[in-house]
């Protein structure tokens, strides 16, 4: 009986401690809580970190992880879809930038779509087509049929902006930001602002094209 005793104890403390899994980790004498991931939420942020390789956690996988080193992955990922979200503007802006440079100085022409004159719809027509290589229609008539209809509260930079200017009459523009738009007037190209008594009189609506 002594010795079946003696044999079955070292195998009981074996089995006791392969089956001891402990979620918590000493550094320093310190405990430090761990937190338990999917493997697809694991998967998710390290693709997320390392957009180049891709499935590599099937191989390593670490289901546990620190809250320190879980945060930092969420707050990398946030900073990263924060700095790629906030490019957008700044490229169009310059796009408008140069496109006023190019045309500066030229002169209103109904039905002109050249440098020796132009008007308000060949010239988005000529933004949209260089700057962007979106074809639209030639007519401001026609162009307030593209797109998607916004909310001049909701306007973004590339967004058409439409007047009714007389009774048949109808101006079109390129909203560029800072509550501005660019178009050819009477006056010719330049930037007007939209609250303009004029304009914020004869506002009609806005369609988005591009993103």
């Amino acid at each position: 009986m002594t010795k079946k005793t003696f044999l079955l104890l070292p195998v009981i403390l074996l089995f006791t401690a392969c089956s001891n899994k402990d979620v918590q980790v000493n550094s320093n004498e310190n405990t430090i809580n761990e937190i338990k991931l999917s493997y697809g939420e694991y998967k998710k942020l390290y693709e997320a970190k390392n957009k180049k390789v891709k499935n590599v956690p099937i191989a390593k996988y670490e289901p546990i992880i620190t809250p320190k080193e879980y945060k930092k992955l969420l707050l990398d990922d946030k900073e990263e879809i924060t700095s790629s979200a906030s490019v957008t503007p700044p490229i169009k802006k310059q796009v408008f930038s140069d496109f006023y440079s190019e045309w500066k100085g030229v002169k209103y022409k109904l039905g002109g779509a050249s440098k020796s004159g132009i008007d308000c719809s060949a010239f988005t027509q000529r933004i949209y087509k260089e700057k962007f290589g979106v074809e639209i229609p030639r007519t401001t008539k026609t162009q307030v049929d593209v797109g998607v209809e916004v909310k001049k509260s909701e306007l973004i930079p590339g967004d058409l902006v439409f007047f009714k200017t007389g009774k048949t009459d109808r101006h079109v523009g390129v909203y560029v930001g800072n509550g501005e738009f660019l178009h050819s007037s009477i006056k010719g190209v330049q930037y007007t602002k939209l609250d303009k008594p004029f304009y914020k009189k004869n506002y009609w609506t806005s369609r988005r094209i591009i993103e």
